[in-house]
C-alpha cells in the first residue's frame, strides 16, 4: 500500500508579487500540515494573469530557468517540508519565452521542467503574444511520492495530453489553471465544461487527478476584466470529484489515495491491454487524415 495525499491550492493574485508568493507559500504550509505529500499551485500565481493584454512591458516578468529566484525559493519550502512541489513561472530562454513549470521533488531537488505546449488565443486569453508552442513533449517524472505528469491549463482540454503522460507511467496527473470569465460573452460560464473534461481525463486512465484555479476579478489595462472561477477539485480514479472548492474562496483541497490499489485497478480493468494504437493514426494530423495517405 502506498497512501499519498494530495493537495490542491486556490488563491487570488494582484500586483503586489511578494504577498503573491507569500500566500503561495503560506497555503504550500498549510496543505503540508494537513499531511499533504504533493500539493499543486495554479499557473501564474506570481502576478496577475497578465495575458488578458498584449503589453509589451509585460514580456519583462519573463525569467531563465536556470537561478530562478521563485523556483529557489519554492525548492528550498520543498525541501524544508518534504513536499513534491510543481512550480508554475514565466520563462525566458533566450529569444523566446514559455509558459513553464518546474517540478521541485520532496529533497528540493529541481528535477527540471515542462513548457506548456497547446498555447491559447482568444478574447482575454491573449497566450500566443506572450508564448512560444512548448518544445520539451510531455513529460512524467520519477518523486518521492511516485511519477507525476503535468500539463499547464490549455493543455487540460487534450485527451492526448493526458494519455501520453498516462502511457509514460504517470501515477497522478495534475494541471495549474487559469481560467475564468470569457469577456466577449459574459453569460459563458465554462466550469463546469472545464470540470468534466479533466474528469474525464481521470476517468479514461484510472488515476487521480488534480486541478488548481485562480479566484478573484483581475481588470486588464483596456478597461476589461476576467473574474476567475476558482472551483479547483480533486478527482478520483474513476472521474469522481472528491472535493471542490468554491468559486471565490481562497484555500486548500485535500484527498489520499492508495496507488497501489489504483495500479491494480487500472491494469484490471484492461483500458491499456486493449489499447489500438495502428488505428489512431488520424491523431498524428491536424486533418484527421492519417500520415501515410497522400492527399488528393
Amino acid at each position: 500500500m502506498r497512501s499519498l495525499t494530495v493537495a490542491a491550492t486556490q488563491m487570488r493574485c494582484d500586483w503586489d508579487i511578494p504577498g503573491n508568493l507569500d500566500r503561495a507559500e503560506a497555503l504550500v504550509r498549510a496543505a503540508a500540515d494537513r499531511g499533504a505529500g504533493l500539493i499543486l499551485l495554479q499557473e501564474l500565481f506570481e502576478t496577475p494573469y497578465f495575458c488578458q493584454d498584449q503589453r509589451h512591458e509585460f514580456l519583462e516578468l519573463a525569467m531563465p530557468f536556470e537561478g530562478n529566484r521563485l523556483i529557489a525559493r519554492f525548492a528550498a519550502l520543498a525541501r524544508e517540508l518534504g513536499v513534491v512541489l510543481p512550480v508554475s513561472f514565466f520563462e525566458r530562454a533566450g529569444p523566446a519565452a514559455f509558459n513553464s513549470i518546474a517540478i521541485i521533488d520532496a529533497d528540493g531537488e529541481v528535477l527540471g521542467l515542462y513548457r506548456k505546449s497547446h498555447i491559447p488565443d482568444g478574447p482575454g486569453y491573449t497566450e500566443k503574444f506572450y508564448f512560444s508552442p512548448g518544445d520539451t513533449g510531455f513529460r512524467v517524472w520519477d518523486t518521492t511520492v511516485g511519477r507525476i505528469g503535468v500539463g499547464i491549463c490549455w493543455d487540460q482540454w487534450f485527451p492526448e495530453c493526458a494519455r501520453t503522460m498516462a502511457l509514460l507511467g504517470a501515477e497522478v496527473l495534475l494541471y495549474p489553471t487559469a481560467i475564468g470569465s470569457e469577456p466577449q460573452d459574459p453569460a459563458l460560464d465554462s466550469a463546469g465544461h472545464w470540470q468534466r473534461v479533466m474528469q474525464g481525463h481521470a476517468g479514461a486512465n484510472l488515476m487521480p487527478l488534480i486541478a488548481s484555479n485562480r479566484t478573484g476579478t483581475e481588470p486588464g489595462r483596456a478597461g476589461t476584466a476576467i473574474t476567475f472561477y476558482g472551483s479547483s477539485f480533486i478527482a478520483g480514479p474513476t472521474g469522481e470529484k472528491v472535493v471542490e472548492a468554491g468559486r471565490d474562496e481562497e484555500g486548500i483541497l485535500t484527498a489520499t489515495f492508495d496507488l497501489d490499489a489504483i495500479a491494480h485497478q487500472r491494469r484490471s480493468w484492461g483500458l491499456f491491454r486493449d489499447r489500438r494504437p495502428e488505428l489512431y493514426g488520424p491523431l498524428l494530423s491536424l486533418d484527421g487524415r492519417a500520415p501515410t495517405r497522400p492527399l488528393r
